[in-house]
């Protein structure tokens, strides 16, 4: 299955909840007026996509469709096609592993899915016959490191870890050390689930962003927050509050198939300026799926066609 007919499945609360009132309005389409904008701007509103950038899409529409002369609803459905694509394109949405080894850190607060998430890409990469390794740096959650030594055995990638309440700077030294010696391609670090309240904590990770500075200046270096779509803005809030802890290169947006507000993408990669690499539409390893910004929107539009 691919990209598209994944995330159109994974979007189906979203669908019936966004695309279907969208497929309301255009159907029954009279023109490009005042009502029309006020009902669509409702609608990327009540999606998540929020108040500010939901209101600058709009505003947007309105004066395209002013400046083009567009009238028909394909006409104004392409433009608004064109600007929610123009939201989520970014140069570079690739995870890069171009080093040996790379290093991938991912951040994030509890129960958004961090741990899941290492476990899939660790199977991803081991079944591209990459040797990785894992670093259980959440050293403060009780059965953090056993549960990623479940995954680390499932995937047959390493794992470095420490007992728990260890330094987590330490564990991701070791780390850092062990692959070199085991020559690993791949290394990919957990992260305690700092409450972007907790000071203390990002304290910690932007340590242990230095020690990956440190001890891998030239590697290729991905730091992956991971948001639970369900959270809706939430979600937003934390994304910005680590973004001042660490550098983040991208984001992982799980559970998207459980969200009837999928415009939490647009939200985070608007608002922020950080490209949706990732994206989790089920609980399969396979349903951690490279982000494709246009094939996301078509499958949110989908169903909405005219005529």
């Amino acid at each position: 299955m691919g990209f598209f007919s994944k995330i159109k499945e994974g979007l189906a609360k979203t669908r019936q909840n966004v695309t279907s009132r969208l497929q309301g309005m255009f159907d029954s389409f009279t023109g490009a007026n005042d009502e029309f904008f006020d009902e669509l701007e409702e609608t990327l509103i009540l999606s998540d996509v929020g108040v500010d950038l939901a209101t600058r899409t709009v505003d947007d529409l309105r004066e395209n469709v002013k400046r083009q002369g567009l009238h028909g609803a394909e006409e104004v459905r392409g433009e608004l096609e064109r600007l929610l694509k123009e939201i989520l394109h970014f140069e570079d949405i690739a995870i890069h592993t171009e080093t040996k080894p790379s290093i991938i850190l991912v951040i994030g607060v509890n129960g958004v899915g961090k741990t899941t998430t290492i476990g899939k890409l660790a199977a991803r990469y081991v079944s591209e016959g990459k040797k990785v390794l894992l670093c259980a740096g959440d050293t403060f959650r009780a059965a953090a490191a056993e549960q990623l030594t479940i995954w680390a055995e499932r995937s047959g990638a390493d794992i470095v870890r420490h007992e728990e309440g260890s330094d987590p700077g330490a564990v991701i030294f070791d780390g850092i050390a062990a692959a070199k010696a085991r020559g690993a391609d791949v290394i990919i670090c957990d992260t305690a689930g700092r409450l972007h309240n907790k000071q203390n904590l990002m304290n910690e990770l932007a340590k242990i962003d230095r020690i990956i500075t440190r001890e891998l200046p030239e590697a290729s270096r991905e730091n992956l927050l991971v948001i639970d779509a369900t959270t809706g803005q939430n979600g937003l809030i934390q994304a910005k509050q680590f973004s001042e802890a660490a550098k983040v290169t991208g984001l992982v947006l799980t559970k998207l198939d459980g969200t009837a507000r999928g415009g939490i993408v647009f939200a985070v990669a608007g608002e922020l300026g950080i490209p949706v690499k990732l994206v989790g539409v089920g609980e399969k390893v396979g349903d951690l799926i490279d982000f494709d910004g246009d094939d996301f929107v078509r499958a949110l539009l989908d169903g909405t066609e005219i005529g």
